[in-house]
């Protein structure tokens, strides 16, 4: 393409967009410019070699460099190594948006790679990524023709703002991202922001009226009713850019390519003479809920077909999960009947246990049909912490609640290793972790760390997730506010009917047009996570989706309440603190020279000490009470040690004294009870002398006249030694 520079004006923001000016030889590459923002995106593809696994095969790599903020990377290692959880989840976020825009059957190996090339502190590389991403992808020459717009809401003052900076983010009540193509919404990620608010209380005294100044927290869950107005000014926003954006734009659209597609292993005949002779096999195979089970029973029933028939097993085997899913979502629309016997709106059996574990702080398992969460909690101090710093982060911050979920293969029954946690545990960690943090209590300022074990998973681990790390939170005393429980729901559609599922299970998910996930306390959402598999969703039909997710919710949280009232707590093993203030000047005094003092009490009695240098907060902790409490009091005694005063002497007096020690510059004389002075060797006599010893020896009486004083350091002449 040749060089094409377009000047935009998109939601307020100006943007400068610059084709065939760098990375020519990929198949599309975007220059795109917001501000300070500058993003690379290059889009590449195999059109040689058509995969046979039944995916799209669809990379989305998003890269942040460091230079982009006059930084050098931190580490031994000085360059940019494997992506931060930020840049995991960003590129899982652009992934989720463009992925549906690729046609059904789409086999070719696609690699898309966002650079992050100049940034500052206030913008949202989300966003920014997001509609460089859409841009590269819609002028790449593949059969794609809808623009993704990606934007932000949040609310400040009770006024919804629109893309917001950075600033203006972190002071709002929540976080809502949304992208989507014309009118058409595609994926939302949403979490509520917990803030402190200031209130003045006026206090009626008859003789002297006054003001009370509180500070009161609000958790900012968002009701039904707001998230959807919050959702149309973001779904307004999106219209609007995509609308410029094909302006700006549809002439530069290269013609699409002619590709292969998988749906050409679809055969109608086929499909009709596995309906007429095997549609009890393939009913009887969804009865079994097991996910491995079930695509055993389906893969030996397709090779059964495939020999009988002489048949390729692909062919055969797609139209055994076409007619799969056929059954799935008739039943649905038609029966009002899940494939497990369920209602449209019924959850499965629930099953709560606490502190389960006896030597872990806190713990839960939580377990909802053929899905279990085993969720542990475990206390620490601010040396716990987990340092990081995003790009655009001026100095380290300190992570001190960290929600880690992991998915062993185990638990859908396969055979494989456990190996790192993947884009879509750091995803649904980070969904948790976004229910959660806003409930809990601000004045808790120890680190905690849940950790997430899915031993058995058949849909919404994730939500699974949020209930049991409520309750593994509460089973070890961190002060939540309220807890948070979660739901997923589904969507299933066919023209005009459709049917909202509550709590899908895998099969749903898989077969199903929208994945909903929704947590929430008694007061309204905390986070949600929706994606769309069909060309968007009515607002309508979304409100009364999250209408059915209140009513499961409150379900949910109904028995949650029940089983913390029965928590029985590790006492044995909950660690003990004790919070106390000392004079901040005396904080360095507990350190001690190269942190000598602190090492040493930390080792004496096996505990961890947390110190704030500004307030002068000490915060002890360890296992045994009475070990942390005589950590305080010897603490304590360090700090109350009488400071060394200044002593006070007459300049120009002549006193008594006596040679304490001899260096080879001078005597030291004690004047007073513990107070020394400094008799230099130039100061013995009139005349030169070579060597003190020829003139005072340690132990002589001599009279000396103070010279002068500065501080603790007192200049002596000699006057004369006296009589041994």
């Amino acid at each position: 393409m040749s060089y094409k520079k377009i000047d935009l004006v998109v939601n307020d923001k100006e943007q400068i967009v610059e084709l065939g000016k760098v990375a020519r030889q990929a198949n599309s590459a975007v220059w795109f410019q917001e501000g300070d923002t500058i993003i690379l995106s290059t889009l590449t593809y195999n059109k040689d070699e058509l995969i046979e696994e039944d995916f799209t095969p669809l990379v989305v790599q998003y890269i942040e460099k460091a230079y982009a903020m006059g930084k050098i990377p931190a580490g031994f290692v000085k360059r940019e190594a494997k992506p931060g959880d930020f840049e995991t989840l960003t590129a899982r976020i652009i992934d989720r948006s463009i992925r549906p825009l690729f046609p059904k059957g789409y086999a070719y190996n696609t690699v898309m790679t966002t650079m992050v090339l100049s940034t500052n502190s206030e913008a949202d590389l989300q966003t920014a990524a997001m509609n460089a991403s859409s841009l590269c992808l819609y002028l790449s020459d593949l059969p794609i023709d809808k623009i993704v717009y990606g934007c932000r809401i949040t609310r400040i003052d009770g006024e919804l703002i629109l893309n917001p900076t950075l600033s203006e983010l972190e002071s709002g009540d929540f976080d809502m991202y949304v992208s989507g193509t014309q009118d058409e919404l595609l994926m939302i990620e949403f979490k509520a922001q917990g803030q402190e608010e200031t209130q003045v209380i006026p206090i009626d005294d008859v003789l002297e009226p006054s003001e009370e100044v509180i500070t009161i927290y609000k958790t900012n869950e968002l009701t039904e009713e707001e998230f959807i107005e919050a959702l149309k000014v973001a779904g307004e926003a999106i219209s609007k850019a995509t609308k410029v954006y094909y302006e700006a734009f549809k002439d530069l659209k290269p013609t699409p390519i002619e590709l292969e597609l998988r749906d050409a292993k679809e055969d109608s005949e086929l499909e009709n003479y596995i309906r007429d002779h095997y549609m009890p096999e393939i009913k009887e195979a969804l009865s079994h809920l097991a996910k491995s089970e079930r695509a055993s029973i389906l893969n030996n029933l397709a090779k059964k077909i495939a020999e009988e028939l002489d048949k390729d097993f692909d062919y055969v085997y797609n139209a055994v999960s076409k007619i799969k899913r056929e059954i799935v979502r008739n039943m649905i629309l038609k029966q009002k009947v899940r494939a497990d016997g369920r209602g449209l709106k019924d959850i499965r059996d629930i099953s709560i246990e606490t502190n389960l574990l006896p030597s872990a702080h806190g713990s839960c398992l939580f377990t909802r049909g053929q899905t279990q969460a085993l969720a542990v909690a475990t206390l620490g101090g601010e040396m716990d912490a987990q340092m990081y710093s995003n790009l655009t982060d001026k100095a380290d911050k300190l992570e001190r609640f960290m929600l880690h979920y992991n998915f062993p293969p185990f638990s859908v029954g396969e055979a494989d290793r456990i190996g790192p946690p993947s884009r879509r545990e750091l995803g649904h960690g980070n969904l948790a972790k976004r229910a959660i943090e806003c409930l809990i209590d601000p004045s808790f300022e120890d680190t905690v760390r849940v950790v997430s074990e899915i031993l058995e998973s058949n849909g919404s681990s994730s939500m699974a997730t949020v209930c049991a790390s409520s309750l593994a939170l509460t089973a070890c005393k961190v002060p939540l506010k309220k807890l948070a429980a979660g739901v997923a729901m589904g969507l299933i559609t066919e023209g005009d009917e459709y049917a909202i599922l509550t709590d899908i299970m895998g099969l749903e998910d898989h077969d199903g047009d929208m994945d909903f996930k929704v947590t929430g306390t008694y007061d309204g959402i905390t986070a949600l996570q929706m994606d769309i598999k069909l060309g968007g969703i009515k607002l309508e039909i979304l409100k009364e989706a999250l209408d059915q997710a209140k009513e499961a919710r409150f379900y949910i949280l109904e028995l949650m309440e029940k089983a913390k009232e029965e928590i029985v707590y590790n006492e044995k093993v909950l660690p003990q603190t004790i919070n106390f203030k000392v004079i901040p000047d005396k904080i360095v005094d507990i350190i001690g020279k190269g942190g000598a003092v602190i090492k040493d009490i930390i080792s004496k009695f096996g505990v961890t000490i947390d110190l704030d240098r500004e307030n002068g907060n000490v915060k002890v902790t360890g296992s045994n009470p009475d070990v942390v409490e005589e950590a305080k009091n010897y603490i304590i005694s360090i700090i109350s040690v009488p400071e060394k005063t200044t002593p006070k002497v007459e300049v120009g007096s002549v006193v008594k004294g006596k040679v304490k020690r001899v260096a080879n510059f001078g005597a030291f004389v004690e004047i007073a009870d513990g107070v020394e002075g400094l008799l230099h060797i130039s100061k013995l006599s009139d005349q030169r002398v070579e060597k003190v010893e020829d003139i005072v020896n340690v132990g002589d009486e001599v009279e000396v006249k103070i010279l002068a004083q500065k501080g603790f350091k007192i200049e002596l002449a000699l006057e004369k030694v006296l009589d041994k």
